[in-house]
């Protein structure tokens, strides 16, 4: 039987029982003593001085994260969060000889639209658990029954239920390899695909690599860097410079977490994996930077996210996933044009993002975006902050190619 940390699993497979393709249901159910263990680890905090004021300038400001740390040993409720993602159906297959988790929530509609939904880093499953009801059976949300999804949500390679895999490189392409694996297990000829953050480039990849199976592609976050040539600058207007400026403030002040991930996981996996402090930090830091502001996410979202990497101990190899893809950011960031995606594209750009795509780049390098929706709130985890906008938008795209 597949082993993941974290995860229980319930006897009755789905299928043959020694089937090489075997989905196999799950249930969360974290041993009490590991929750003890986080408890009395937050207790025995060695917390450092903390020089340079109480902003956030040079890092988490140590006031607050004591306070959240307190309130993840004292008050939050990881059962509660246990239960809400238990209520979706949870199964784990093996995939390129990874163990792969993920949620598949079919419509009430037989002929709901199969819907690939992919998470990043710092993000998991949890993300999407306010939107998947909307999705899945929007007759029940007050919505259209002709937008209706059947809802795969997988946690990618070396991320929280999936678990670490056996190997390395899952890069994008493989992942999407996989990912177009899962959803002909399930029985999903033809899909659309929707993804933020690292979900974004693995969408993208499903597109490009098998266009005669994907509908469509909806991302709420698309890197789109200069081509090098000056004429195409020179005809941004003030607000492709403006978010021009932002890319190069991320690359400058805001990317140190990627560079590192990128280049040294293993010795970062130490720290993160051996201090529950140090996983929050490392998590909050980016809620609060790329979002709409301190309330925007639920502090009992955020740390269901931060104890999902703890208690699965997947800090490590969830960064891993930088180290394989650097060669890729390097080479788009240079100026190398992206592969193709010929199946249409729906971007939703929500402003406080870690940074806003030139539209002129994006549209450069994508020509088959059909859909560009611009918002006047959220952030990076746009499920999570704007659960009704990020709705909105996915239905209203796949409305017009499914």
């Amino acid at each position: 039987m597949l082993a993941v940390p974290g995860i229980r699993a319930i006897a009755r497979p789905v299928g043959q029982p020694d089937s090489e393709d075997a989905m196999r249901p799950f249930t969360i159910d974290v041993a009490q003593e590991d929750l003890d263990d986080l408890r009395a680890r937050l207790a025995r905090t060695r917390w450092p001085d903390s020089p340079g004021g109480t902003g956030w300038e040079r890092g988490v400001p140590l006031a607050e994260l004591r306070e959240l740390a307190e309130y993840w040993r004292t008050g939050f409720d990881w059962r509660a969060e246990e239960e809400r993602l238990n209520a979706f159906p949870q199964f784990v297959t093996e995939l390129d000889g990874a163990p792969v988790h993920f949620l598949h929530v079919r419509s009430p509609r037989p002929d709901a639209l199969p819907l690939l939904v992919t998470h990043g880093w710092p993000g998991s499953v949890r993300e999407f658990t306010g939107v998947a009801g909307p999705l899945a059976d929007p007759a029940a949300h007050g919505g259209d029954p002709a937008d209706a999804f059947h809802l795969v949500i997988p946690s990618i390679p070396g991320y929280g239920f999936s678990g670490p895999p056996p190997d390395t490189g899952w890069d994008v392409p493989r992942i999407a390899r996989a990912w177009h694996e899962l959803m002909t297990r399930l029985g999903y000829r033809h899909y659309g695909v929707q993804g933020g953050d690292a979900g974004s480039p693995i969408s993208l990849a499903l597109g490009a690599m098998f266009p005669d199976h994907v509908v469509g592609v909806h991302v709420n976050m698309l890197m789109a860097f200069p081509s090098g040539d000056p004429a195409e600058l020179a005809a941004l207007d003030d607000e492709g410079r403006r978010r021009l400026g932002l890319l190069q403030e991320f690359d400058l002040d805001r990317s140190a977490y990627m560079k590192v991930m990128a280049t040294r996981p293993r010795t970062l996996s130490y720290a993160l994996t051996d201090s529950p402090v140090g996983q929050l930090a490392w998590v909050a830091e980016k809620f609060h930077e790329w979002t709409g502001g301190a309330d925007a996410v639920d502090r009992d979202a955020l740390l269901a996210i931060v104890s999902i990497y703890w208690l699965t101990g997947t800090a490590g190899s969830s960064a891993q996933f930088y180290y394989e893809g650097a060669a890729a950011v390097r080479a788009a960031a240079s100026g190398s044009p992206p592969p193709r995606v010929p199946v249409p594209i729906g971007v939703a750009v929500f402003p406080h993002d870690l940074f806003v795509p030139v539209r002129a780049f994006a549209e450069r390098d994508h020509p088959s975006i059909v859909r560009w929706t611009e918002f006047d709130r959220g952030g990076h985890f746009a499920a999570l902050e704007q659960p009704d906008l990020f709705t909105g938008d996915v239905r209203s795209f796949f409305r017009e190619v499914r």
